[in-house]
């Protein structure tokens, strides 16, 4: 989530390139030993080394280079003549530093043996050494390849469904609310919790509105590559589900969609047998504001809660248990309280509360005059930036991740989401010592740092300073009119 370099066509010229390709990208620590030679070589940026003809047939499929467990058995096995069991134990010896000197002090006598000259085994030797901290077995590389080839088609061919259906299964270590903003990206509409509408699962709908986010284009400039061809999902609506709603069970979800349709809120308090803390939710939420037309009527969703008051005062301690139709029986009609309705930031904070998820508004618009005025940098901009140059980004914590490094140095690593993507920063030890507390307990985030181009289109960030946004804002808004004019 949060990645814009998504390819429309994907068209790998064997299973095995696809294997490769997904398994050398994998997360974890990655050794350039294998992954650059691997890539340069198959972009033709240098040429194919050949370390024996007895390994050809071994490597060819690679590049020459050594990626698969499955290879370093067999080359094993060739070098010394040992069977592909004993090479396989060798194999998982080069895993532990205290086994590779064992493993070290058998293969050269073994290779040697074998014919083989001293140039070559100390070159197959360095491989295998190298492998030691990274490597795939082929069928978990192939059982990662095909989900996600499978993955990246439909997210470029059907986006809409194919976001649905993450957010309705796991999303894994990302938030929903991000898979949202995802959404949002390829110009699909995320429609709110409807209490005629919503399912138990996330749906898809054809989106009447044509005012829907124009998609993100990527840039086709001269340090970016070539064009990428991205979805373009305008025309859709991805429907909030019932199951999002905090403390919400199976039972209830089940009566409210049995229910169904119902006329009004009333209606719903007599016959769904939804709890009151469920009821009240679904309400702050906005699930009867079509029902109750209140774009049109005047109510607003506080009305909504002192009816609901009423209802419950009404009916007593008891849950609503009768099943049949209210039709003429109905309370009278809702009139307007002349309270002020629910601001944007409210309705944010309760969908927040509720589901978790920032629905009607990114929570980040309502930062964005401050933003503005101190040219802060959207995620999808940072790419026409020069690298080294140091920018202000913001965002809400998406991942937070403090992995060892071999340094042994303390490292941070922190993902903002600021409602056009992702941004990556990494915070290193001399930076924690002032704001570490700061990172770990707080979740809307102002940070300075200096950029670093990883690669045609990829972005990171080294963070020098941060600060908390919401404080950061209430000073810049208490700040005289002509100290925000002044800078």
């Amino acid at each position: 989530p949060g990645q814009r370099e998504l390819v429309g066509k994907l068209a790998p010229s064997t299973f095995t390139d696809l294997i490769i390709d997904i398994s050398l990208f994998r997360p974890g620590p990655v050794k350039s030993d294998m992954i650059t030679p691997f890539i340069n070589t198959r972009h033709g940026l240098r040429p194919r080394i050949v370390i024996h003809p007895n390994l050809e047939e071994i490597l060819r499929e690679t590049e020459g280079v050594v990626v698969f467990h499955e290879q370093v058995i067999r080359i094993i096995s060739i070098m010394t003549g040992t069977s592909l069991a004993e090479a396989d134990e060798k194999r998982r010896q080069l895993g532990s530093a205290e086994s590779q000197q064992e493993v070290c002090d058998w293969f050269y006598p073994a290779s040697l043996a074998k014919g083989y000259e001293m140039r070559v085994v100390t070159e197959v030797w360095e491989v295998l050494r190298a492998f030691a901290s990274f490597g795939f077995c082929k069928a978990h590389a192939a059982a990662f390849a095909l989900p996600t080839y499978q993955s990246a088609w439909l997210k470029t061919h059907h986006t809409a469904a194919f976001i649905a259906g993450a957010l309705t299964h796991d999303p894994g270590m990302y938030p929903k609310r991000l898979l949202l903003d995802e959404a949002r990206q390829w110009g699909i509409e995320i429609a709110p919790i409807d209490i005629n509408r919503s399912d138990r699962t996330y749906r898809v709908e054809r989106n009447k509105n044509v005012d829907s986010r124009a998609p993100y284009v990527a840039p086709n400039l001269p340090s970016t590559g070539e064009h990428l061809f991205l979805p373009d999902a305008r025309g859709y609506s991805i429907r909030i589900a019932l199951s999002d709603i905090q403390g919400i069970n199976d039972g209830e979800i089940e009566r409210i969609i049995l229910g169904r349709p119902y006329l009004d809120l009333s209606d719903f308090v007599y016959r769904s047998s939804a709890s009151r803390p469920t009821a009240e939710a679904l309400v702050l939420v906005g699930a009867f504001d079509d029902l109750h037309e209140l774009n049109s009527t005047g109510l607003n969703r506080r009305d909504l809660l002192l009816h609901l008051q009423d209802l419950y005062k009404l009916s007593g301690h008891k849950k609503g248990s009768n099943k049949q139709m209210t039709l003429g029986l109905l309370p009278p009609a809702l009139e307007v309280s002349g309270l002020p309705d629910l601001t944007s930031s409210e309705r944010v904070r309760h969908e927040v509360d509720l589901t978790g998820m920032d629905i009607s508004h990114h929570m980040m618009e309502f930062y964005g005059e401050f933003l503005n005025h101190i040219g802060a940098i959207r995620s999808s901009d940072l790419i026409h930036q020069r690298s080294g140059a140091s920018v202000f980004v913001a965002g809400v914590k998406v991942a937070l991740q403090t992995p060892p490094i071999r340094s042994g140095r303390r490292v941070m690593f922190l993902s903002l989401d600021d409602g056009y993507g992702c941004n990556d920063l990494t915070f290193f030890q001399d930076v924690q010592e002032s704001c570490e507390g700061l990172i770990r307990e707080h979740q809307l985030f102002l940070v300075q740092g200096n950029i670093r181009r990883t690669g045609p289109r990829g972005i990171s960030l080294r963070a020098t300073s941060a600060w908390e946004l919401g404080e950061s804002y209430e000073k810049w808004r208490n700040l005289p009119v002509y100290e925000r004019a002044d800078g």
